[in-house]
């Protein structure tokens, strides 16, 4: 059994508060395969009076010795980097190979892109006239993460608030703390200061709630769902501290007329599956012409019903389960709901996967014939279920794509680069993907409108964590 009954608080590994645990379950299997500590709103406070009293110290450090420590940082995370993968199969389900290429390596690709924007960082510049310029670190930062991402989440914070100078607790997803806690003993190996790095397993009810509404705490900065982070905002408006939030999204995909349609089709239904559909940037919406919505949603539901659902653990597995009991329940109802209001269901559904049970599984799931008005084309279902819409022109594609609260990203399909460009200039997405290119970490990642705000990736993620000063000189 893997039990996570210690707290990392002001550099020693400290015994929790409570004595509450939650047992965790491998999603694969349903059996419990360890327990998580739940932290209280003491366990909180410790942490950031410990990250409060080292912020002096740390902030004032060299460039170059942040620099010099964020290098240690990746040399073992990359050492270690087997046991990152293996830690978010076993408590997210990740497929082995989709954990090895691109979860694990997503959290050394945002220590690579911190450390090489930092390194060209000006942290003073000249300003106009004689007015000096400076960046300077925000204060203690509260960090919470999902589950979905877990690496991507963590090192997207952590890195650049280290780089920066700031100080910070952490607090991961309770369904993932394996990876989160080997990320602490990177941090720990690495010589990260007693105190400027720090962290607590628990809920959010709790643990963030009492993080954001410290009035300690600088900064929040947040991932996870809509409803989450309007709430975090909330806790953090008395004490008018910076709340930066990374959330929900219902990205859409455009096949323009001129697009490759084999290609775009086939990328498509894998980047939507993907992780088990359980991104937030996922492109979920796929936008059509009319003439072509049958053929392309066979297509669509023949590439679908050929991906191998399955064990994690196998290295040909394409899709494995989802998270837990409750967001897989939370899944097959929107199935259901998309039948109940009249989507045509072109492959998957919510009919348990042969053999699997009774790991929390669901079959990649294909909605054709979907208005822009029925639930499943309006609410971020974060499982694997893909919506087709049509259009009749160009400007009803455009109109539908941005018709949504969300903003996190969007895709257009064209073997026009100019005309991809000028629809791509249109949706309103904090990245437009095109052709289905992939960005790198030092890329600005963020949303528009119930998206969030605050961009992650390189030099933008950076400045985030600081706040500029003028020195206005005689």
């Amino acid at each position: 059994m893997k039990n996570f009954d210690r707290f990392l608080i002001g550099g020693q590994w400290a015994t929790p508060s409570s004595r509450e645990r939650r047992d965790l379950r491998n999603p694969a299997n349903d059996e419990i395969y360890g327990s998580v500590a739940m932290g209280t709103a003491a366990d909180a406070d410790a942490a950031i009076r410990a990250a409060h009293a080292a912020f002096p110290a740390f902030a004032a450090t060299s460039k170059e010795d942040r620099l010099e420590l964020l290098r240690r940082i990746l040399d073992i995370y990359e050492r270690r980097y087997d046991e990152f993968a293996a830690a978010m199969t076993e408590e997210m389900g990740a497929p082995s190979r989709l954990s090895h290429e691109a979860q694990a390596a997503a959290g050394a690709d945002y220590i690579r892109a911190t450390l090489k924007a930092f390194e060209t960082f000006d942290i003073e510049r000249p300003g106009a006239g004689h007015v000096i310029l400076r960046r300077e670190p925000v204060g203690v930062c509260a960090l919470i993460t999902p589950w979905n991402w877990p690496l991507n989440q963590i090192a997207g914070k952590v890195a650049p608030a280290l780089a920066t100078g700031c100080t910070m607790v952490l607090k991961p997803s309770e369904l993932t703390p394996m990876s989160a806690t080997l990320f602490a003993e990177v941090l720990v190996e690495a010589g990260v200061p007693a105190g400027a790095f720090n962290l607590v397993h628990g809920d959010g009810r709790e643990v963030g709630t009492a993080l954001s509404m410290h009035p300690l705490v600088d900064m929040v900065s947040f991932t996870g769902s809509t409803a989450a982070g309007v709430q975090v905002a909330i806790n953090a408006a008395p004490t008018v501290k910076r709340v930066t939030q990374e959330l929900g999204g219902k990205s859409p995909n455009i096949l323009l007329r001129d697009a490759d349609f084999n290609t775009a089709i086939e990328q498509s239904v894998r980047a939507c599956m993907e992780n088990s559909g359980q991104s937030c940037n996922a492109p979920t919406r796929l936008i059509v012409p009319a003439e072509r919505h049958d053929d392309i949603a066979n297509t669509a539901a023949a590439i679908a019903n050929a991906l191998r659902v399955g064990d994690p653990q196998d290295e040909h597995t394409d899709i494995g389960p989802l998270v837990s009991r409750a967001h897989y329940e939370r899944v097959l109802n929107y199935i259901r709901v998309g039948q109940q209001e009249g989507a045509v269901l072109a492959a998957g559904g919510p009919d348990p996967v042969a053999g699997l049970a009774p790991g929390y599984f669901v079959r990649p799931t294909v909605f054709a014939q979907v208005k822009p008005e029925m639930t499943i084309a309006r609410e971020e279902i974060f499982g694997p279920v893909l919506v087709i819409l049509s259009y009749e022109d160009e400007e009803q594609a455009i109109a539908m794509a941005n018709d949504t609260p969300y903003g996190l990203a969007a895709y257009v399909f064209s073997q026009n680069e100019a005309h991809a460009l000028s629809v791509a200039r249109r949706l309103r997405a904090g990245q437009v993907h095109i052709n289905m290119s992939v960005p790198g970490a030092e890329t600005p990642f963020g949303g528009y409108r119930q998206s969030g705000n605050g961009r992650e990736g390189g030099v933008f993620g950076i400045e985030e964590f600081t706040e500029i000063k003028a020195i206005v000189r005689p």
